[in-house]
């Protein structure tokens, strides 16, 4: 959106378009009857008089638990699955894109220089513990995020709250200056220099607004115990088990949910997965092995879905370890890395090649950028040249879990631990339980790990700054030119000029390689033929409100 409008954004949709998928048709990626039972006749569509349509009630397996269910403590997508449905943020994605909407505010005003937004929030919506919804609760919410100080933000690193607004309150870069209740449904937000990607951060999952009442009550087991006003209560956490929510009988959008009962399952093993939808233990899968897709294709209760791209997986460093903190040894392992056979071997042709950070569908991608090739020959030169002629041992963290973005991470291990054999690199293959292999990572623990990042919001920042914010980034890279350049995109208002400055950007960590970019993936889930309304979203975080069985 251009930053001099002073107009109020008056884009009231149709009751029934603000929940996800709630359209007249189906988009492509969503879940839908197959093409046989949408052409019956009304009349033939209808159950039999002994069969009645299957419970409302969705199971969904994945191959991980949440880390949290506080949204702005998470950083993974199996804690944001589950948190979309339970708490709401003032602005909405539309469901199969990264367009702003509105969501808890229903129109919005921008001043002509950007730095004053004003947000006018919906009437009569409660939280799920019977509290009001309205603007003290967002001043509230944002005063927690962005203190340090405040007694519910505790030793939580918030790193959400940190990469997208600069920091934290009273710290050189912090960019939000206040934010303020003008009435109970008004709140206005006062930026200290304009922020490009404002109102898409607003609407990713992390800023979802919490019951300061819950909050208050529950303290710091707020993320055990979440409360919002989505379309979802939580209901019970069965840690590595299941994680169930119901109905929210008193929400705001009329029609919807569907659904009567949402339970997220842990299957860990993507075959075990499958094997427990094909049985029916389950109705919707993530992490489908790309070699499965056409046995779901060929099987008439089954139905494939594919997620539109946005996302990396990646071979990341601790540059403070040797011999990791030598640009060279970093440029010798990324000759040792065959891209294309891991993609071919791993992904069944559902993912391309990465080069950069940010995917080719993010504006502003640097298609300039010629990779480096698989070069043993060249690997052991550079290797030489750093003065490890011989090689070296070294740890290599594999992830313990399917991700959207690399669904067999033990196996692309195990790929790269006999290539980096091949120049001298001994590398010990390390894994752990996920919310441990995280946390560790964070702590700066690993040597090479590998890991991956969907986008939040469609915008290169929500890729280049959080993968490399010196703040943040758990390769504990520092480079003052790309940092610099990364805070400039962020307040230019010439999106010609952010396209410019990402691209250098992309250039400068190429040459550096503090990570390896792998494979952009394209992610299949499958599901239960009579499975309707599911629409997977870019982000990785999508409602189940208008996901219902059609039998």
């Amino acid at each position: 959106m251009k930053w001099n409008r002073n107009v109020w954004y008056s884009l009231t949709l149709a009751v029934g378009l603000f929940a996800a998928g709630c359209s007249p048709s189906a988009p492509p990626n969503s879940a839908s009857p197959p093409t046989g039972e949408a052409a019956q006749t009304s009349e033939q569509a209808q159950p039999a008089a002994n069969q009645p349509v299957k419970e409302q009630k969705l199971i969904i397996g994945r191959g991980g638990d949440s880390v949290t269910l506080d949204a702005i403590a998470a950083t993974d997508s199996e804690s944001f699955k589950v948190t979309v449905n339970v708490l709401e943020t003032l602005l909405n994605f539309e469901p199969d894109n990264t367009n702003i909407r509105p969501g808890l505010a229903e129109k919005w005003e921008i001043a002509p220089d950007g730095l004053t937004y004003t947000f006018q929030l919906r009437q009569g919506i409660k939280f799920h513990d019977g509290t009001d919804f309205n603007a003290d609760a967002v001043v509230f919410n944002f005063e927690r995020w962005m203190d340090k100080n405040h007694p519910l933000h505790g030793e939580v690193s918030f790193s959400y709250y940190n990469d997208m607004f600069g920091g934290f309150k009273g710290e050189e870069g912090h960019i939000i200056e206040s934010v303020k209740a003008i009435d109970p449904h008004t709140v206005e937000f006062k930026l200290k220099k304009p922020l490009s990607p404002f109102l898409n951060n607003l609407a990713m999952p992390a800023f979802a607004i919490a019951s300061p009442a819950a909050l208050q009550k529950h303290g710091l087991g707020f993320k055990e115990n979440p409360v919002g006003t989505g379309p979802f209560v939580f209901v019970e956490w069965k840690r590595n088990e299941t994680i169930t929510l119901k109905k929210n009988e008193q929400y705001w959008q009329p029609g919807v949910p569907k659904l009567e009962e949402a339970v997220f399952k842990v299957i860990p093993d993507n075959t075990a997965r499958l094997t427990a939808l094909v049985s029916g233990e389950i109705d919707l899968m993530d992490g489908l092995n790309p070699d499965d897709a056409e046995s779901v294709k060929g099987n008439a209760e089954l139905q494939l879905l594919d997620r539109p791209p946005m996302n990396v997986a990646y071979l990341a460093f601790n540059v403070e370890k040797k011999p990791f903190d030598n640009q060279k040894v970093r440029q010798a392992v990324a000759y040792a890395v065959d891209k294309q056979g891991i993609v071919d071997a791993f992904y069944g042709g559902s993912a391309e090649p990465a080069v950069n950070a940010t995917p080719p569908s993010v504006w502003g991608y640097n298609d300039a950028i010629q990779d480096r090739p698989y070069d043993l020959e060249k690997a052991k030169q550079l290797l030489a040249e750093a003065g490890y002629p011989n090689g070296f041992k070294t740890t290599l963290w594999a992830m313990p879990v399917p991700r959207q973005y690399m669904t067999e991470g033990q196996k692309i291990a195990e790929a790269l631990q006999q290539d980096f054999a091949k120049i001298g690199i001994d590398a010990q293959i390390v894994t752990m339980e996920w919310a441990t292999y995280l946390a560790k990572i964070r702590q700066g623990e690993q040597d090479m790990y590998l890991l991956g990042w969907t986008g939040d919001n469609g915008d290169p920042d929500n890729f280049l700054n959080v993968l490399f914010n010196p703040n943040e980034n758990r390769m504990r890279y520092k480079n003052k030119e790309v940092q610099d350049i990364l805070v400039e995109a962020a307040s230019t208002v010439d999106h010609q000029k952010r396209i410019d400055m990402y691209k250098k950007a992309q250039e400068l960590l190429f040459e550096d390689a503090p990570m390896i970019p792998l494979a952009h993936a394209k992610p299949m889930m499958a599901a239960r033929a009579g499975l309707s309304g599911y629409v997977l979203h870019p982000t990785g975080s999508e409602s189940i409100a208008a996901v219902e069985w059609k039998e």
